[in-house]
């Protein structure tokens, strides 16, 4: 055998090895992959076509898709379905939904991606509920920005045992003493895509600056200022433009109504807490309020409630509980009065209001052993997760497991193992907190499905 015969018959056997492993690799990853992906069946994909394009059948990480269902043995959503059934068959109304919750539904991420999937499937009324988190030194979602040249603002939250100034709808509110006040109204380019508005109400403290249009475009946008307040302490002025626009521009005024006199600055107490932005349309318009730390006592106020209801929402979602169980003595008992002191006063100020609690989704907690730094699970979201999930079977109240349809005990380590998670191991990356959104929806939609297909008496 010649030396360039043998050279061709390595070199033969050398490709033939290189490209069965390329091809045992490839069916490895194939078989992984089709092991992982969520399997959509006839009944997934309903006549109706529920689920947008972009959810149908994407991935869920160490999600149990079977889990991803919501209960409601009272039928208390049924009037909410009724609703989406008629604005889907053309009726000219806004369905306004709450989502209520601590620092998970502060960064928008996971109540922002329900929000853009109901609008996709029902239509978009406007973004909505704004909170002025960045005036305040915290987070706000980055689909919208609030600014202001004014100095000093203080920020009062619900979870402050002395609040530094009163709050509003949003569970904050901000006070300056500034002499000047204005603030800038922006829904970012990229991720506030498709929320342009013509219609802005501002909700501030009666003894605050009135604010007027300012910019360019002043002379487009219409004043209806309040003449009284919509609860003690409370107004709110409507901003009406000719166009649809992604900003506005407001700046006080000193002038006394209808004179051409100036009060002093000191005769006013400037108090401002958010807006409502809308668009004119049908559909839904879903209010994402929410305070970094919330618990349900942080929430529980007859005066804050009567606000909240202001936004008189059809369904109101409770996601709370996550931070009651980083307590040094948390209990499942006193946890679950401090939920049904909640609720008893929701359903006196809401009485049409459908609920809707949701379970924390299980994380860590930080502990210190021989003065080093560890992460261990945190056995009480459990806790908590079965005593919501209990309460809402004893009180006919419609609850969504999240703890369940995210993998349950132990599951944590498996999202912070695919960078799901945050560093801090309590909250989750963007990414993670979508796919919570997109299990929310199918789990609300399902829901929806199986009281359309079963008669009364069986749902």
């Amino acid at each position: 055998m010649t030396k360039r015969k043998k050279r061709f018959i390595d070199w033969l056997r050398m490709a033939l090895t290189v490209s069965l492993t390329v091809l045992l690799v490839s069916i490895h990853f194939a078989a992984r992959k089709e092991q992982s992906a969520t399997v959509c069946t006839d009944e997934d994909l309903s006549a109706e076509r529920i689920w947008p394009a972009d959810t149908a059948c994407c991935s869920l990480p160490f999600a149990i898709d079977s889990l991803c269902v919501a209960t409601d043995g009272a039928q208390s959503l049924a009037p909410f379905f009724a609703a989406l059934d008629s604005l889907r068959a053309g009726k000219d109304t806004v369905i306004s939904i709450v989502h209520l919750g601590d620092s998970h539904i502060q960064a928008g991420h996971y109540s922002g991606r329900i929000m853009r999937l109901l609008h996709e499937q029902f239509g978009s009324a406007g973004r909505g509920w704004l909170s002025p988190h960045k005036l305040g030194r915290s987070n706000e979602p980055d689909d919208y920005m609030i600014a202001s040249s004014a100095k000093g603002w203080i920020a009062g939250r619900c979870i402050q045992r002395v609040q530094k100034c009163p709050i509003g709808p949003g569970g904050i509110g901000l006070q300056t003493a500034s002499p000047v006040v204005n603030l800038d109204l922006t829904i970012t380019p990229r991720n506030g895509a498709g929320y342009s508005f013509n219609q802005a109400v501002l909700y501030r403290s009666s003894t605050s600056m009135p604010l007027l249009p300012a910019g360019v475009n002043k002379q487009q946008v219409h004043l209806f200022r309040a003449q009284s307040a919509v609860v003690p302490g409370l107004l709110t002025d409507t901003f009406r433009i000719d166009y649809r626009t992604d900003s506005l521009q407001l700046h006080s005024t000193r002038r006394k109504a209808g004179t051409d006199s100036l009060l002093p600055s000191t005769a006013f107490t400037n108090r401002y807490y958010g807006f409502s932005l809308t668009n004119g349309q049908p559909g839904i318009l879903y209010h994402s309020v929410a305070v970094n730390g919330a618990m349900f006592v942080n929430y529980t106020d007859e005066a804050y409630v009567r606000q909240l209801a202001l936004l008189k929402p059809s369904l109101l979602i409770i996601s709370l509980g996550t931070n009651e169980t980083f307590g040094r003595r948390f209990s499942a008992v006193e946890f679950s009065g401090q939920i049904r002191a909640f609720l008893t006063l929701v359903k006196r100020e809401m009485p049409h209001t459908a609920l809707m609690l949701t379970t924390p989704p299980e994380c860590y907690k930080r502990i210190y052993v021989r003065k080093k730094r560890t992460y261990v699970r945190n056995e009480n979201i459990q806790c908590a997760a079965r005593a919501i999930t209990e309460l809402a079977a004893r009180d006919g109240i419609a609850c969504w497991d999240l703890f369940t349809a995210t993998g349950g005990v132990n599951s944590c380590k498996k999202w912070y193992a695919a960078q799901l998670m945050a560093r801090d191991r309590v909250h989750f990356s963007k990414e993670g907190y979508q796919e919570q959104g997109v299990l929310l929806y199918r789990a609300l939609m399902r829901l929806k499905e199986k009281k359309m297909s079963l008669p009364n008496e069986a749902y």
